[in-house]
């Protein structure tokens, strides 16, 4: 009778053994876990390419922290997405001075302590003089860092568009109807129009004139393809339609990413100049730990970091001058608009295809 029992025991002292296992092995993982969900967590609220997931993990390796990144398309987006919890669902920013502007009126986000981020001092002389910068301080406090910045100049497809156009007005040359890209965003593309027509304050357009703008840009609705968001859907538009001309809000990324791709583009500054954007890093109010947030703003400033972004992007940065611009080249700097609200309620009409005699 015995014979059983002395068999059992190791079979029974296995099974023991691997609930142990299984046990330990169970407590272990649950330890990691807890140590991840105990981690702080960065969380930052960018455009596409300045947070790339490789340069995330080092800041996340250094720092033991977690980075959660959102992605914004247009500047419309980053407001709503900023404005939903007053701030408090991010710690880090990048908006363009213009729109700046009315995020600090809202008390979204909060001076910086230039102190945190040391890098500032490896930055062109003209990016160190925040004061010159529109936007960037408000009675004497710091509100942002200059990170990067891009004209809005013209994509042309060379075998379609064998010189460089000349004016912003070709987007509206109806030899181009169905092969024209825009981007879809309100507050850049009621100056163009304004630009278009002439206007030498087309961030500050008179009563008078707006009607006159509302209809130039739905002639350009009519005239495009389409209105894109992100760079990427851009690159897919223009190689999937035959697109002749693209108004690129993205700048030299876009015609980075297009080379890329195989197609034959050429870039054009319009004898009007091109709209430039200044984007810049700034702390939410709602920020958990403003510290980490102004780490980040340092840790991008870094050599290695801003060179990725200019060799991936084809973004210039703040350390170095851009090779791409020629002397001379025309670049209008963003300001804030006479309304934004405005802008972005009618532009939400034209898109949807309201005609100009109902507006």
């Amino acid at each position: 009778m015995p014979l059983p029992h002395l068999i059992c025991r190791p079979a029974a002292r296995g099974f023991r053994l691997i609930q142990l296992g299984l046990a330990v092995l169970g407590l272990a993982l649950f330890s990691t876990w807890a140590a991840a969900q105990g981690r702080e967590t960065l969380r930052i609220l960018a455009w596409p390419g300045y947070a790339d997931a490789d340069l995330v993990r080092a800041f996340e390796k250094r720092h033991d922290v977690r980075v959660e990144v959102t992605l914004v398309e247009s500047d419309d987006a980053l407001w709503s997405r900023l404005r939903a919890n007053r701030g408090g669902d991010f710690d880090v920013l990048a908006a363009n001075t213009a729109e700046l502007r009315r995020i600090i009126d809202d008390g979204l986000v909060q001076p910086l302590d230039l102190a945190n981020i040391p890098n500032t001092r490896q930055q062109l002389p003209r990016f160190r003089d925040l004061a010159s910068l529109p936007g960037v301080v408000r009675r004497g406090q710091v509100y942002a860092i200059p990170y990067t910045y891009s004209e809005m100049g013209l994509i042309y497809d060379r075998k379609q568009v064998p010189e460089p156009p000349a004016t912003v007005g070709a987007l509206w040359d109806p030899r181009f109807q169905g092969r024209v890209l825009a981007y879809n965003g309100s507050s850049h593309n009621f100056s163009l129009a304004a630009q278009s027509l002439g206007s030498k304050t087309p961030f500050r357009i008179p009563e008078a004139d707006f009607r006159k703008v509302v209809d130039r840009l739905v002639a350009l609705r009519r005239n495009v393809r389409t209105f894109y968001t992100s760079p990427e859907e851009a690159v897919e538009l223009f190689r999937d339609n035959r697109i002749a001309l693209m108004f690129a809000n993205y700048g030299t990324q876009q015609l980075a990413m297009l080379k890329k791709a195989g197609l034959d583009v050429g870039y054009a500054i319009p004898r009007e100049g091109a709209l430039a954007w200044l984007d810049c890093w700034a702390v939410s109010r709602g920020a958990h730990n403003p510290r980490l947030a102004e780490a980040w703003i340092n840790y991008t400033l870094e050599e290695p970091v801003s060179s990725a972004l200019t060799a991936r992007q084809g973004l210039a940065n703040t350390l170095r001058e851009p090779s791409h611009l020629p002397p001379g080249a025309g670049l209008v700097w963003l300001e804030p608009v006479e309304d934004a609200g405005r802008r972005a309620a009618l532009w939400r009409r034209i898109i949807a295809g309201d005609t100009p005699e109902r507006f």
